[in-house]
């Protein structure tokens, strides 16, 4: 059963032990109270600052595992404090023994932590967004809890961020990566699921994943379509942590490049999205 106080006060106090600079946002002004504001853990997190104002009130309904996973993200906890966050909410913490669970190391979030300037994400081999900073929901909009290839092959609106012509570059890339992750992970049951769901939703994938191709997603060049900036062609690079079956995208450009202009304007569009989200709900710190 959840312990609905307890879990109330270790949000709290979670919360309050975390900085602005410890997770890769801005210090901005007028902050009246220790640590990081509800509404800035709340869009980490991916929820509604109501909801997640309701939890640290001790009156919140008990939140799914999804959100548990989201939270233990956004207030960086290591897998201790994971798992005490999900048994103070009755639930069993995700399964260590495969290392193929949805925790992003604190280690690695830190780093992606450090990345200011350039767009960067954290996803696993199956393509779930399980991190993301202030740059890439900048340019790709925020995923956080998503997967990358259902969203690709079921949901048309996804690809309003890339070019068309670039589609059919971008669908054998995750049918080949896939393909070579289920063979990694040897009769896997949840990457048996993401095929059998991405082949009844998409005729498009069900031809590609009859061709059996397959390669590694590693570096490549992407060009993403951005309402605000343009076009923009960045050099994506992939960094793989194996024991956690998990990748450190980040999305880099050519000092001096017309791309890195445009990284330098999305930075400021993206802060001062933040700062506006944030500043929005001073009032009820």
């Amino acid at each position: 059963m959840s312990d609905r106080r307890e879990l109330a006060g270790f949000l709290t106090r979670s919360r309050e032990r975390l900085s602005p600079a410890d997770v890769g946002l801005p210090d901005g002004s007028r902050r009246r109270t220790a640590g990081l504001r509800r509404e800035e853990v709340a869009r980490l997190a991916g929820m509604s600052v109501d909801y997640y104002a309701r939890l640290e009130q001790n009156r919140g309904p008990n939140p799914s595992s999804q959100l548990l996973a989201a939270l233990a993200r956004a207030l960086r906890l290591d897998r201790d404090g994971r798992d005490h966050l999900f048994h103070l909410a009755g639930q069993v913490p995700p399964g260590r023994s495969s290392g193929r669970d949805a925790h992003v190391p604190p280690a690695m979030l830190l780093v992606l932590d450090r990345l200011h300037d350039v767009p960067a994400q954290v996803i696993s081999d199956l393509g779930d967004v399980l991190a993301q900073n202030t740059m890439a929901v900048a340019l790709m909009g925020p995923g956080v809890g998503r997967n990358i290839l259902v969203r690709w092959f079921t949901e048309p609106d996804s690809r309003s961020r890339f070019r068309a012509e670039d589609a059919a570059a971008v669908s054998r890339t995750h049918v080949a990566d896939l393909r070579a992750t289920v063979g990694r992970r040897g009769g896997d049951p949840r990457a048996a699921a993401l095929v059998a769901q991405l082949s009844a939703g998409s005729a498009e994938f069900a031809e590609l994943w009859a061709a059996h191709d397959v390669a590694v997603r590693r570096s490549m060049d992407k060009t993403f379509r951005h309402p605000s900036i343009g076009d923009i062609t960045v050099r994506c690079q992939v960094l793989v942590a194996a024991e956690a079956d998990q990748r450190l995208i980040v999305y880099t450009a050519e000092p001096g490049s017309r791309a890195a202009e445009q990284l330098a304007l999305l930075r400021v569009v993206g802060v001062q999205t933040m700062t506006a989200s944030a500043e929005a709900g001073m009032g009820r710190d």
